[in-house]
């Protein structure tokens, strides 16, 4: 009879090649992986080889005082433990006791490994103080809810290319200083800022930026993007709530970072950006040459006449759009509004409807929103071709819905292909 072969030792799984190991180990969830280092000895090293490390509440456990001492003493030894550098590490936690000093100590033994690629931090409710590491290959970096210091002597990170930040709170000279010593980043993500002082001016000089998403609010004094690139494909410009209760405070703001990515491809804006632009003009002439897709996020019951026309100009400031998509809410306070502002005056100055807008794709909120929406584009888009309203069952109540359509199309030059896609399955073509 054969020697019983220890357990684990010849299996097929151990007989792998190290490096299908460690991808499988980087599907698992990190105690998981913990625990195979009992499966046999040659799994005892492949977790140190891991290259993502993830830190959450999940594996690091919490009491209502925060994380336990057993647990940093373990994370702890993860880090020490690696045999490289990782190529990303995350910390997450969504509890309120003050860990920075603990993720400060792991940050500080990453940099003496040699660094990351992927930086994550993810606090909760207040900044933590966080003193970022030059690491001189990070690529990636997500800030949430951190109070960031940048070390003395930082000369920025050579290789970024992804920027998030989060309500973060952050000097105005560190943060201008992060982003233009950082000059391969061509993500840059801003939900807002946490500030003690006076509000941040931002000057984004970015060559290589492709993605921009800047959320406005009272943290935020201006905003610009000097010498935009030509390889500006997408920005996302959104407001805080705060912005309804203090307009003018904002429209400078708003309107100053419009103008500076005019040569964007594609633009996203809010209810809140068009609640500014009802308060100042935009210059004349001002256009977007290079802009092809646009998406609103329309919320009628905030709208206000004056906002409908600055909407209006804003379309005529668009002479070469392709593709609009609009995001439509549920509430219909000032629909009469709506339909009066859209049906009921004639609009002129639409060469960029009458001229180039091809597809219009309009997400209901509510079924007479979505017609009035739809007969406006179908009556003024001379060259439209399709368009399509997806909606919810349980918001197809407008009686005569598919009738006030068919009379549009009719009326409308062009044959148009209109569709209706209910997000639960199946499609309606409007004849």
């Amino acid at each position: 009879m054969a020697a019983a072969e220890p357990m684990g030792e010849s299996d097929r799984i151990s007989a792998l090649p190290i490096d299908i190991k460690i991808s499988i180990l980087s599907l698992l969830d990190l105690k998981d992986v913990i625990r195979t280092s009992a499966l046999a000895r040659s799994w005892r090293p492949i977790w140190t080889l891991l290259p993502c490390l993830h830190l959450t509440e999940d594996l690091l456990g919490y009491r209502n005082e925060g994380i336990t001492s057993d647990w940093m003493e373990l994370a702890h030894h993860l880090v020490s433990s690696l045999r490289g550098p990782p190529v990303l590490f995350e910390f997450s936690q969504t509890f309120l006791s003050d860990q920075a000093p603990f993720v400060q100590r792991l940050l500080d033994l990453l940099l003496q490994k040699g660094g990351v690629e992927k930086l994550y931090l993810e606090f909760v409710c207040r900044p933590q103080l966080v003193n970022l590491p030059p690491f001189p290959s990070l690529k990636v970096l997500q800030l949430c809810h951190c109070h960031v210091l940048l070390p003395s002597g930082f000369q920025g990170f050579r290789s970024l290319a992804t920027l998030e930040l989060d309500h973060v709170q952050i000097s105005n000279d560190h943060l201008n200083f992060l982003i233009h010593t950082s000059n391969k980043i061509t993500t840059f993500l801003c939900s807002g800022f946490v500030t003690t002082q006076l509000p941040l001016s931002v000057n984004i000089s970015l060559p290589l930026l492709t993605h921009l998403t800047f959320e406005i609010d009272d943290s935020i004094e201006k905003v610009l993007l000097t010498s935009a690139p030509l390889c500006l494909e997408q920005v996302d410009i959104t407001t805080s709530n705060h912005i309804y209760a203090t307009p003018k405070k904002f429209a400078p703001v708003a309107l100053g970072l419009l103008i500076s990515v005019a040569t964007v491809s594609s633009l996203h804006f809010d209810t809140g950006i068009l609640k500014c632009l009802s308060l100042v003009t935009l210059p004349y002439n001002f256009t977007f040459p290079r802009l092809r897709s646009v998406l609103f996020s329309f919320v009628v019951d905030t709208m206000d006449k004056t906002m409908y026309d600055a909407f209006f100009c804003l379309l005529r400031s668009m002479p070469f759009v392709e593709e609009l998509n609009l995001m439509c809410s549920y509430q219909i306070n000032r629909v009469e509004i709506l339909k009066e502002e859209l049906l009921g005056k004639k609009r002129d100055g639409f060469s960029c409807l009458n001229q180039t807008l091809k597809s219009v794709k309009i997400n209901m909120g509510n079924a007479m929103i979505g017609v009035i929406l739809g007969k406006f584009f179908l009556l003024n888009a001379k060259v439209l071709k399709l368009m399509k309203f997806y909606y919810w069952k349980r918001f197809y109540t407008e009686p005569g819905m598919i009738e006030e359509l068919q009379k549009a199309k009719i009326t409308s030059s062009n044959a148009k292909v209109v569709i209706l896609c209910c997000r639960e399955g199946g499609t309606i073509n409007i004849k």
